[in-house]
């Protein structure tokens, strides 16, 4: 969907929709930090936001998984508006995410940071039940080796994967990555694409915000491009790199060499 769909085409496009964002802002005082927002997520997509620091990706995750309330406009999520709804309610929903900064449990070891988003579908099974789904939620993203290793010494390689075991063992409908290849080498990193790519054959719908560009385009199918809190590019990796606004706006010069 382009940003000059016919109004026919978007009925379409919502009528497949996993959630649909309309007119979607957020003002701090005088700050417009996402303002007049509007795009879709089809189910099982793999979508990537970018733009430059300060364009309002982050206060969007925020606000699709209540961590903000809206100033105004609609977070339609399978058929309900869930704008302004707590984070625990959405969470139910089966919509996760992660944050930019790894958030573990720093003084539970690797196995017990895997074991706690398993706790609530399993509460009343064996604890054997429990500790096997974690060991499982390791060993794919190739962690198990490490499972008593505290949290605090692990390196940021690691944590970033034990952020996705934790986000894939709760089986969302919807996962929002927030900067998923932060401060990584590109063996860590094309380790993490390699997970998220599996997540999305598997049928999770993703979206991801990222500013290594070119590992960013190399996974995801479509790409929306914020710039102070305005949606301004939307489509193929291949189109964006060649949108003038979003050059001008964001790209620079190297555009082209991110795909």
């Amino acid at each position: 969907m382009s940003l000059n769909t016919s109004k026919a085409t978007e009925s379409s496009s919502e009528d497949h929709a996993l959630i649909v964002i309309k007119n979607l802002s957020k003002y701090f005082e005088g700050l417009k930090a996402v303002d007049q927002v509007n795009f879709s997520i089809n189910t099982g997509e793999l979508v990537g936001i970018i733009g430059p620091n300060g364009a309002g990706k982050t206060t969007l995750f925020n606000l699709l998984t209540g961590f903000l309330k809206p100033t105004e406009g609609e977070i339609v999520f399978d058929g309900k508006n869930i704008a302004g709804w707590p984070p625990f309610k959405i969470a139910k929903l089966g919509i996760a995410r992660t944050f930019q900064l790894v958030r573990p449990f720093k003084y539970l070891d690797a196995l017990q940071n895997a074991m706690v988003p398993h706790i609530p579908k399993n509460m009343f099974k064996k604890s054997s039940t429990l500790r096997n789904k974690a060991i499982w939620s390791l060993i794919t993203v190739d962690l198990a080796e490490k499972k008593n290793y505290p949290a605090f010494i692990l390196p940021h390689g690691d944590l970033k994967r034990l952020d996705l075991a934790r986000s894939f063992a709760v089986q969302p409908r919807l996962l929002l990555l927030d900067e998923p290849f932060s401060g990584l080498s590109f063996e860590e990193a094309f380790r993490v694409q390699r997970l998220i790519r599996d997540a999305h054959e598997k049928g999770m719908s993703i979206v991801i915000v990222e500013h290594k560009l070119k590992i960013l385009m190399q996974l995801v199918e479509r790409v929306l491009v914020l710039d102070q809190g305005k949606l301004i590019g939307e489509g193929s990796p291949k189109s964006i790199v060649n949108n003038e606004k979003v050059i001008n706006a964001y790209l620079g010069t190297e555009a082209k060499n991110y795909v």
